[in-house]
């Protein structure tokens, strides 16, 4: 299944675009042709000169090229990243798995599971206020304005599915925790999970020093996978949340780029701020087996999904059944540059891209 549009493809598309010649309806761009009356003179006015030099016409832009296999392995591009063989252990892609890094709104896959702990009624209802949008200060515009109303299950899919900042601050209000003692609880629920190289600073994603390492995400997400009320969202490609007296509000999960035929996504997570950049975290079953992927400081924006698809094609051609790689290759050339973990001014949007362009998705 090819990602890109081949060249060939495009090549017939700016084809399609040239003038046939004798078939245009427009003015022609030389002289002016004009027709004759009996006497041979010019029939009505000649039409008019062209102003100006001609446009020259655009060419049809091309993909960047990104080869599936480097070295034998699947060529990933992101600078952390660790895949797993989830039925039996094995590690089969690994770079710098231990490492931390900035995680961004990976985060609530914490604060989530710290909300249920303490025992959060589902159908009950939370009301949005004014400190969540503080709280959300700095990320993406959301759809949880202040004073809607919803179900304490629609947040929990906003905050999951759609990545909503606000959504993860209502959720803790809901349950009886400020957002300092949300924060704390996230951190306890981490060294609970022995997750040593995982801390949060706060519980959206929105700071730089929230961070963990490829191989403790994944065990993050095993955990709200395994958790009857979590494990069914994270895996869910789309909901609408209802809140009262207002039209209905539809999240589709930020996952779901990594979705193809064949390929069943058991759960994930993305997130981005400018130090973790573009971050993924997701578990998909293919041909009969499970796998778990991790993915951290990935360039543009549907790389990461790319880097899924680059090992789901190894895969098919490879079937490890041992471990096949304990440290994968060298980071790419042209990404080492972006400073690890690095402490960096951030802005992070709730779906994804920096604050400079347009809001979307993680």
């Amino acid at each position: 299944m090819p990602l890109f549009a081949p060249a060939a493809a495009l090549g017939a598309q700016a084809d399609a675009a040239k003038p046939v010649p004798g078939k245009s309806k427009g003015k022609s761009k030389g002289k002016p042709v004009s027709k004759k009356n009996a006497k041979g003179k010019p029939k009505g006015k000649p039409a008019k000169k062209t102003r100006g030099k001609p446009v020259a016409r655009k060419k049809a832009p091309l993909e960047k090229h990104v080869v599936a296999v480097k070295g034998n392995l699947p060529n990933v591009l992101s600078l952390g990243a660790l895949v797993v063989d989830m039925d039996n252990g094995h590690e089969i892609f690994a770079r710098k798995p231990d490492q931390p890094r900035a995680i961004a709104s990976i985060s609530k896959l914490a604060a989530t599971l710290v909300v249920m702990e303490h025992d959060l009624d589902l159908d009950g209802l939370s009301t949005m206020k004014k400190i969540d949008s503080e709280v959300a200060r700095g990320g993406a515009p959301s759809r949880l304005l202040e004073g809607m109303t919803l179900s304490n299950r629609d947040l929990l899919h906003a905050a999951l599915l759609g990545s909503d900042n606000r959504a993860v601050s209502a959720l803790g209000r809901a349950v009886g925790l400020s957002t300092t003692q949300l924060t704390s609880a996230m951190n306890k629920k981490a060294a609970s999970l022995e997750l040593r190289g995982t801390r949060f600073r706060e519980p959206t994603g929105l700071s730089p020093e929230n961070m963990s390492t490829p191989r403790e995400i994944l065990q993050l997400l095993r955990a709200a996978m395994s958790h009857p009320v979590l494990g069914p969202i994270v895996r869910k490609p789309e909901y609408e949340a209802h809140p009262v007296g207002r039209p209905p509000i539809r999240y589709v999960s930020t996952h779901r780029p990594a979705a193809r035929p064949g390929l069943q996504i058991l759960g994930g997570k993305t997130g981005y701020n400018d130090a973790a950049r573009y971050c993924l975290v997701i578990a998909i079953r293919i041909n009969g087996r499970s796998y778990g992927m991790a993915l951290l400081g990935t360039e543009g924006k549907l790389t990461r999904f790319g880097d899924v698809a680059r090992v789901i094609d190894w895969l098919a051609t490879h079937r490890p059944t041992a471990p096949f790689v304990v440290q994968g290759p060298p980071i790419p050339d042209g990404l080492a540059a972006i400073p690890e973990g690095a402490l960096l001014p951030t802005h992070q949007d709730a779906g994804g891209t920096p604050a400079s362009a347009q809001p979307g998705p993680d």
